[in-house]
């Protein structure tokens, strides 16, 4: 969230930047502000409480000594009056400091210089194309045609054994995932991320942490008995393994990769951006993210786009880049570059990665701080990126390399499958 002292320093700068985002950020602004100089103004006069009682205390003693009981009782008496205003000015400053953190979180973070207002995806500014182009074979099909020619995934099995969106991968299907979460993983140890496999369920702690919770909640699946949150994506483990942590200064930056399943609700989906692996409930994704220092994370924001690049371009895939205006910026990013494929079958572009900086948004929920050199505690800036969401690399793998022969596995993939076609 952001920092209290953000919108002390400089509150009109905070409302101008929200602006970007399409959010009205004044009235929680206001409200904010209030509830500080009330907690402030309730501060000050419990202080001076105190002291007044330190002083009755004082005299109590000076007054029993000089046998003087009955203006003792009295002072006694004023001294449980005191502290009965103390107990509520106390009070008074919890449901204050409770209201003004219930305030802040309703606040998403503030965007970088680099991200341009908008309302939405029409308006993502495309920063670079690459990858071959695609000819398809006369009669070519859409991915989900292909899965049941080849018998390779089965959407229909899915829906039995769970319901839409639970796709059951068969034969050269299910070798293809094993094969690209592997290449994927191997890909990002090679770079320097130290591979980690954290656990698929979350508390709330760590859903609110990273800022699923509360804004995401009615995406996410709940184990309701255990106040449990499937994890819609391996950021939300991965990150909080550095929640309540002050990083010495010769371990920071730190570079995690990990391979999860994820869940997501995706209420409200619907028409021919579900068809198929499009848009599922349940699916796999490999993730990188970095704790950096302030001064170093958009230098490492752009080693994180540059890396993903690598993948795409390996599998040989017809890809672009977008920076996010700031209606379609996520509630906790500062920036994003999404990356997304051409499928050349259904003659639309998908997206397979977010690659984002949170600046020091996640880190002040986590207090994910370090200690500088000078033995200073800091807020860390976080990051993180797919690398990469399977369904949609599938998708375009099978629709983009589909011949009259087969579907052509790409080389690198080749020694992770066992098989350089499916057929």
């Amino acid at each position: 969230m952001l920092t209290l002292k953000m919108l002390r320093d400089d509150p009109k700068a905070v409302v101008e930047k929200l602006k970007i985002k399409n959010f009205d950020a004044q009235p929680i602004v206001d409200k904010v502000l209030e509830l500080d100089s009330l907690r402030r103004r309730l501060q000050t006069e419990s202080d001076a409480l105190l002291a007044q009682q330190k002083q009755e205390a004082a005299r109590i003693g000076g007054l029993m000594k000089q046998g003087l009981r009955e203006a003792a009782e009295a002072a006694k008496a004023e001294v449980a009056a005191l502290k009965a205003r103390s107990g509520e000015l106390l009070a008074r400053m919890d449901e204050a400091s409770a209201e003004l953190d219930r305030q802040l979180v309703l606040m998403p973070n503030t965007p970088c210089a680099l991200v341009k207002p908008g309302k939405g995806a029409e308006d993502n500014e495309i920063v670079k194309t690459g990858g071959p182009e695609v000819q398809l074979p006369e009669g070519a099909l859409p991915h989900w045609e292909l899965a049941k020619k080849y018998d390779i995934i089965d959407f229909d099995l899915g829906v039995k054994i769970t319901g839409a969106g639970f796709p059951v991968y068969k034969g050269k299907g299910a070798k293809l995932q094993r094969a690209l979460i592997n290449f994927f993983l191997d890909c990002n140890t090679a770079a320097g991320y130290k591979e980690v496999e954290p656990p698929v369920m979350v508390n709330a702690a760590s859903g609110f942490g990273t800022g699923q919770l509360p804004d995401k909640e009615g995406q996410m699946y709940h184990a309701n008995l255990d106040d449990f949150y499937m994890v819609p994506t391996a950021e939300v483990p991965v990150t909080n393994i550095f929640r309540d942590v002050i990083l010495p200064a010769d371990q920071i930056p730190q570079r995690l990769t990990a391979y999860t399943p994820c869940f997501r609700r995706e209420a409200g989906s619907y028409g021919k951006d579900v068809r198929g692996l499009n848009r599922l409930h349940q699916f796999d994704k490999v993730e990188i993210v970095r704790v950096e220092k302030p001064e170093d994370s958009y230098q490492a924001l752009d080693d994180m786009v540059a890396h993903v690049e690598s993948l795409v371009n390996q599998l040989g895939l017809k890809y672009r880049i977008l920076r996010l205006c700031g209606g379609d910026l996520s509630f906790t990013s500062a920036i994003t570059y999404d990356f997304e494929l051409w499928s050349a079958a259904q003659q639309r572009w998908l997206e397979i990665s977010s690659v984002s900086n949170f600046e020091t948004y996640q880190a002040n929920r986590l207090h994910l701080r370090y200690r500088d050199e000078a033995g200073r505690t800091q807020l860390a800036h976080t990051l993180n990126g797919s690398s990469l969401a399977l369904p949609r690399v599938v998708a375009a793998l099978l629709e983009d390399n589909q011949t009259p022969e087969g579907i052509i596995i790409p080389e690198v993939l080749r020694p992770y499958t066992g098989f350089d076609r499916i057929d």
